[in-house]
């Protein structure tokens, strides 16, 4: 079904017609357009729809209140194509295949960028604005590692574990989806916004909320129900245990969707999302990209190679020593720079030296405590 994306913008500003009463209204009568010239009387053969609401919606159709619903689509239409984007209907072929399964999917999304079929084996990555060197760590490792496989990486686009993930997916030459809480044209934060810019290129930036929406906290839970409602699974690296990613696990789990946990130090302060999700049996621990594979298995059909090795091109432009102290370091944690200058055979001066070279590169990042890990 081919779905007029003007009429379609109009149909919920049109009072009397929520969200359910448009989708049966577009099913029963397969265009958007046949909504706004049908009759009282077909308007109430249509399920849900009684027949007060159809003489109010058929009035208000014919009525001088429709020139303001039509400038609004308009408008909308205008930015979003003035931005290069897109609105995707829920009837469009193009719609993530996932998403279409929930209790409540968007009618449509505004994108930019484009989807891909194999977004329905996707991965949403999420974790707290907040994170420890270990929560940059692992999201780090887990999306880089998770794009090499082949696998999309999903998450919000806000700052700490959301951005992390986006970033390394985007490092790893992967693929990645953010699902935001504002229009499309009102990145938030305003530091992503060359993030954003970069993930339409290597995948789609993607809201439900109208073209100049600003990002009110109340937006930022409903979006996280698109984030594990496009994925296949949720991955859930650091949280407290009120945090946004809690809500999206929540989501995941509501959604029937697999829901993925990194353990975190039981000495931290404050107690753990994530750690209080396995305990609750509403998590698997895990510890690594390949737990995930494992577990997910019988639906990548194929799509992967558990066993292949994640592969990442080092610039050309490293130096003989630049090389050595990179491949000192731990794929997997990071390390305090006594330890890695003894690794690769240097001073602990030289290696400080070297080390700046590779974090100007890209490749490697000092956390808290003079400590380095691979990105």
């Amino acid at each position: 079904m081919t779905v007029d994306p003007r009429t379609l913008l109009m149909l919920p500003r049109i009072p009397g017609i929520g969200i359910i009463r448009l989708r049966s209204l577009v099913n029963h009568f397969g265009d958007p357009a046949r909504v706004l010239e049908a009759t009282p009387r077909e308007l109430a053969a249509v399920e849900g729809i009684e027949e007060k609401t159809a003489l109010g919606i058929a009035r208000f159709c014919r009525s001088a209140d429709m020139v303001e619903v039509r400038r609004y689509a308009d408008e909308q239409l205008h930015r979003l194509h003035r931005v290069g984007g897109q609105f995707v209907s829920l009837w469009d072929k193009e719609y993530p295949s996932n998403l279409k399964k929930i209790y409540d999917p968007p009618i449509g999304l505004f994108t930019r960028g484009t989807f891909d079929s194999n977004d329905a084996y996707s991965i949403a990555v999420v974790g707290t604005r907040s994170p420890s060197s270990y929560g940059i760590h692992h999201a780090e490792r887990f999306s880089a590692d998770l794009a090499g496989k082949g696998l999309p990486v999903i998450s919000g686009l806000a700052r700490g574990i959301d951005t992390c993930a986006h970033a390394a997916a985007l490092r790893a030459h992967g693929r990645t989806i953010a699902v935001i809480g504002s229009g499309i044209d009102r990145i938030y934060p305003s530091e992503n916004t060359p993030l954003a810019e970069r993930i339409t290129h290597a995948g789609a930036l993607v809201s439900e909320y109208d073209m100049g929406a600003k990002p009110d906290a109340v937006n930022f839970p409903r979006r996280n129900r698109i984030i594990s409602g496009i994925a296949l699974a949720t991955l859930v690296v650091e949280t407290g245990v009120e945090g946004g990613a809690m809500i999206t696990a929540t989501t995941a789990l509501d959604q029937n969707r697999d829901v993925f946990a990194i353990p975190c130090a039981i000495n931290e302060r404050k107690e753990s999302g994530t750690n209080r999700l396995i305990r609750e049996s509403k998590a698997m621990l895990v510890e690594c990209v390949d737990d995930i594979l494992a577990e997910l298995a019988p639906r990548l059909r194929g799509l992967i190679s558990n066993s292949s090795p994640v592969q990442r091109d080092l610039p050309a432009d490293l130096s003989l020593f630049e090389r050595r102290i990179f491949e000192a370091l731990p794929e997997d944690a990071p390390l305090h720079i006594d330890a890695l200058a003894q690794r690769s055979g240097l001073s602990t001066s030289d290696t400080l030296v070297h080390l700046l070279g590779l974090e100007i590169k890209g490749i490697v990042r000092q956390t808290a405590g003079k400590m380095f890990s691979r990105l």
